[in-house]
């Protein structure tokens, strides 16, 4: 699929969520700002409004925070393959960040590292850097993309490889696994959940596991595109 030794490769999954937890505690300014981004989202859906869209709120970086990341690599250990997962996460945005960029930025002191994530070229890459941006801290080289093509960037995303060319709707990775047989955990919550259990049931460490576990099955789906074996779960090692 690509010629990229797969040691270099970082498997990654963002979780986010809104702001505040629900519209009523922004401030005018915001409100009014939310009025406006929301209208994408009323279209056609009358019994909507902007009060009630705000849940969704967290998947944009100027309204949203990032509450956790979870990222993994693979290794070999004699003849095993095994992967090795971290996560970074808390209710401080910018301490998990700063920590983050800094594992970051020893891990790919070398060149030719890259990132991968289910739709990261839409989603957790810019968002990433935007919130990097937000929180005055700066963008790590394998995140850059300014004066970059867009053939030159360090990003691997399993949704475009996926689609081979089409350029037609999303594919989810749940749906993607699914299909070439990968099993996916069947009794965790999915993306529209995290901000309900974020801020009402205040339980960080159920959205950390999703998290990870997304992570392992984008490292999953990567090997099966490039015809390799899938790791038994043996060898997946939470650091």
């Amino acid at each position: 699929m690509l010629n990229i030794p797969l040691s270099n490769i970082l498997f990654l999954d963002i979780e986010t969520v809104s702001q505040k937890p629900s519209y009523d505690q922004l401030g005018d300014d915001w409100q009014k700002l939310w009025k406006k981004k929301s209208e994408v989202l009323l279209r056609g859906k009358e019994d909507e409004t902007t009060e009630s869209v705000y849940s969704r709120a967290g998947i944009f970086a100027e309204f949203g925070k990032i509450i956790c990341i979870s990222c993994g690599f693979l290794s070999y250990s004699g003849d095993s393959r095994k992967f090795a997962l971290k996560s970074f996460y808390g209710e401080d945005e910018k301490t998990l960040l700063q920590d983050f960029i800094e594992m970051l930025r020893k891990w790919a002191m070398e060149n030719s590292k890259f990132l991968c994530a289910h739709n990261g070229r839409e989603f957790d890459f810019p968002y990433l850097c935007r919130r990097l941006i937000i929180n005055q801290l700066a963008i790590p080289s394998v995140l850059q993309t300014a004066g970059k093509k867009p053939w030159e960037l360090n990003f691997i995303d399993t949704m475009e490889l996926w689609k081979f060319g089409d350029f037609k709707n999303y594919t989810s990775l749940n749906l993607i696994a699914h299909a070439l047989n990968i099993p996916t955990p069947k009794d965790d919550i999915d993306g529209s959940q995290v901000g309900d259990v974020y801020w009402n049931e205040h339980n960080l460490e159920r959205i950390v596991t999703y998290c990870q576990k997304d992570v392992v099955t984008v490292m999953q789906v990567y090997l099966r595109l490039c015809g390799e074996q899938c790791i038994h779960e043996d060898n997946i090692e939470i650091k």
